[in-house]
């Protein structure tokens, strides 16, 4: 049952800004780019002691706590239909703490785009978000998958330490020696233990990259795929690269690979891509040298009343059988992105994050942007046939999830990985107050 509003008592008495249904700016916070909520109360805290202030409320009050960062979640977990929404936004400064060992503080509710331009400044840069309007918090929680990922490893893989607040409002240190299982927790397991405020990273040396795209001219999409998985099997591991299919609306699709080396040297990045460009004919090429910060886009919005629907897997390998599943799927009108993996990534033992997919060795993501009213059996369509892709991946990335059922969190996490993240979260949310990213259930008993 939906609860009453706040009184206004109970506004003014929490600090930060506090929005209720009915207040001006409400329904503009209560909305993310995939969804449009309507929970009990919003609240964007100044700093950690407005975040504990808040959780201590949302405790006494019953209110179930869901957290926004840059509020990207494809399934729309970024706010709710009830409870306590906590945004992050004002919590978004870019420490470098020290230069020499690169080590950054970085605010919860910063994005990878305000991210990108401050540590440019010092020649750094962090595996991020494929936008600029991507929230840190979400990103990393979910382990973090970006341009710098063959070469730098996941967000994560970058990650030293956490500052958050728990269930019962204390803030809480985290790292690889103060409470390590809620560190291993929080690196790939979601925003399930507490609310973020800051996290602290080792900052890889980056500059200048090279980035682009390289669009084909090719009927036989099977064929570039397999292409496709034997040249990134063999590449530099500076190179990250998506091929990307995307169906003709009307007309032949078209298929495009999105390129970063992570590297200055132009001869190096010419060489790691001269095997990609000759994969099929070339129509056209974009790729350029130009900063890091300047590879997150900005995110386009959806049309209005418009929907994306959206299914990912990671998988061991794009085999003949997969390349068939993933080719008939695009038939049928999805969207298909193939992304590159392994590299940095493969080299992170699978037990010692929450992230246990090491071995993938691409993320597949199939989409489909539906117009308004669009009716449930042609909505339905284009995704038809995913299943014959997800029986034969390893898992899914959490990031991605176009929704948040108990299927797709199974299918996330390894039963290991899970009992394990299930434990964690019984000791630091035993009251389940927590329901951001997705719910990992706390074991009973």
């Amino acid at each position: 049952m939906k609860q009453t509003s706040p009184s206004r008592s109970v506004l003014g008495r929490l600090p930060g800004e506090v929005l209720a249904p009915g207040t001006v700016g409400y329904a503009e916070a209560a909305a993310t780019l995939f969804a449009a909520g309507t929970p009990d109360l919003v609240v964007r805290p100044r700093d950690a002691a407005g975040v504990a202030a808040a959780v201590r409320h949302a405790t006494a009050a019953g209110l179930a706590v869901t957290v926004r960062s840059g509020g990207h979640s494809m399934a729309g977990l970024s706010t709710h239909t009830d409870g306590m929404v906590i945004d992050l936004r004002n919590l978004h400064d870019v420490q470098v703490l020290d230069r020499a060992r690169r080590r950054v503080r970085i605010g919860a509710g910063a994005t990878w785009g305000s991210v990108a331009a401050a540590l440019a400044w010092y020649g750094l840069g962090l595996t991020a978000g494929d936008t600029r309007e991507v929230g840190v918090g979400g990103l990393t929680l979910g382990g973090g998958i970006g341009w710098l990922v063959r070469r730098h490893g996941l967000a994560i893989d970058s990650l030293t330490a956490v500052d958050l607040v728990t269930a019962d409002g204390e803030p809480l240190h985290a790292d690889a020696e103060q409470h390590g299982d809620l560190f291993w927790a929080l690196r790939g397991g979601g925003g399930n233990f507490g609310v973020v405020t800051s996290f602290e990273f080792t900052a890889q040396p980056v500059t200048t990259v090279h980035f682009g795209t390289i669009a084909y001219r090719s009927a036989d999409l099977t064929r570039l795929m397999a292409g496709w998985r034997e040249l990134t099997q063999a590449s530099d591991e500076n190179l990250t690269t998506i091929l990307n299919l995307m169906p003709g609306v009307p007309g032949p699709s078209t298929a495009t690979l999105q390129c970063c080396h992570a590297g200055a040297d132009p001869d190096a990045a010419a060489a790691a891509l001269r095997p990609f460009r000759a994969l099929a004919p070339v129509s056209a090429d974009t790729v350029r040298a130009m900063p890091y910060a300047d590879v997150l886009e900005a995110c386009p919005a959806l049309p209005p009343g418009a929907r994306m629907e959206m299914r990912n897997a990671l998988v061991p390998a794009l085999d003949d059988a997969m390349t068939r599943a993933i080719a008939d799927l695009h038939a049928d009108g999805a969207a298909i992105g193939l992304r590159g993996l392994g590299g940095a990534v493969a080299r992170v033992a699978p037990d010692a994050t929450a992230y246990a997919h090491r071995d993938a060795e691409a993320l597949v993501v199939a989409g489909a942007m539906l117009p308004p009213g669009t009716p449930p059996r042609l909505a339905a369509a284009p995704l038809a046939r995913w299943s014959a892709v997800a029986d034969q991946a390893r898992g899914a990335y959490v990031n991605f999830l176009g929704t948040a059922t108990d299927a797709d969190v199974a299918s996330v996490y390894p039963p290991a990985t899970y009992r394990r993240l299930a434990g964690v979260k019984r000791r630091y949310d035993p009251g389940n107050v927590f329901r951001r990213t997705h719910n990992i259930r706390p074991e009973r008993g």
